[in-house]
This record gives C-alpha cells, structure tokens and sequence, in this order.
C-alpha cells in the first residue's frame, strides 16, 4: 500500500525533529571541545607542568568570585590582583566558607576576560577539576596553580592584552555517597 502525501510530509517532520534533537544533544559536548582547544569564550588552557619560558612582559591577573543562586558557602579570591611575568608560574587562593549546620558539595564553573587571552590563560591544578565539599563550618583554602603562555605576545589580539580576569562561579553539587558514587542533595 502506497503512502500518501500527508504521510511522507508527517514522516519527514518526525525524521527533522529527530535530526535537530540530535544535534543539540551533540552541540554541548562539541562546543566545549571546540572552546577548550581554541580558547573560545574564554575558556582556560590546563597545563601540566609549568611554562619552560619566562618573558620580562607582565600582566596584571585580577581575581573573581561569585556563586550560584542557592548556593550557601561564603566565597571570595584572597587576592584581587597580581602582577605576573609571562610564562612565570603564579599561585593564587580562594577562600570558601560553609556556614550552614550540614555539608554542602560544590563545583566551580570558570572563565577568563578578555576573551582573546582564555587560550593563553594556562592552569597546571586548581580547585576547580574537582568536586569541594565543605562540613558545616568548615573553611577551605583552595589554591590555583597558573601561568599565561608566552605565546599570547604574538597572537593578533592577545598581544594587546595587559589585563586579564580569572573568574570562578561555584554550583552546588549533590553530596557523594559513602561509597563514592552520587547521592542526593541535603537541600530543602
């Protein structure tokens, strides 16, 4: 039996549907790709070792904290600012306080303004690859291991960098179970 035309049209809509749902569900991962190997948005290098090269050159690091709404902790960067070298290896601290009776899970989400500069912006360890969790009451003094590769001075647009922005968000996260694997949140 031959199939109509409002049939093939129905057909062809379901098969587009499926198609876009298909490609949004693979946009996110290709696009965090697509920024981390080009630095797009923001997005910072990872690195792990320091630059092999140190440029008289600075640039003043400025240092941001913010949170997710909901989000408990009390949370800010020790330092706003810090003159480094380009290719010098710098170290940097974050401060996160939990003030609730119960333990509260976060992760940081991070990125680097001006856009042009998060390829150079280079991170060796940093709080930020791994999940924090905080006891109530509990401070934690997390550090960030960093350096702007050298590269950044004849780039087209990031050699005219001179200021650079570190930006930091935290998310709650769901508490881990005891063994681990994730469990749900202690929130109400």
């Amino acid at each position: 039996m031959a199939m109509n035309a409002q049939s093939r049209t129905a057909l062809k809509l379901v098969g587009v549907a499926a198609t876009m749902g298909a490609l949004s569900f693979a946009a996110v991962p290709f696009y965090d790709w697509f920024c981390r190997v080009t630095g797009f948005g923001g997005t910072t290098a990872v690195a792990v070792a320091p630059s092999d090269v140190v440029l008289e050159q600075t640039v003043l690091i400025r240092f941001d904290a913010s949170k997710e709404a909901g989000m408990p902790w009390d949370f800010k960067p020790q330092q706003t600012e810090m003159r480094v070298r380009i290719g010098e290896t710098g170290l940097a601290f974050y401060e996160a306080h939990n003030p609730t009776d119960r333990s509260v899970a976060g992760t940081a989400s991070y990125n680097v303004t001006p856009d042009s500069a998060g390829g150079y912006f280079t991170k060796i360890a940093c709080f930020c690859f791994t999940e924090q969790v905080l006891a109530p009451g509990e401070t934690a003094i997390m550090p960030v291991t960093f350096y702007v590769d050298p590269g950044i001075v004849t780039d087209r647009e990031g050699k005219f960098v001179k200021e650079i922005t570190l930006s930091y968000t935290f998310h709650e996260t769901e508490l881990p179970a005891a063994d681990g694997t994730p469990a749900a949140s202690a929130t109400n």
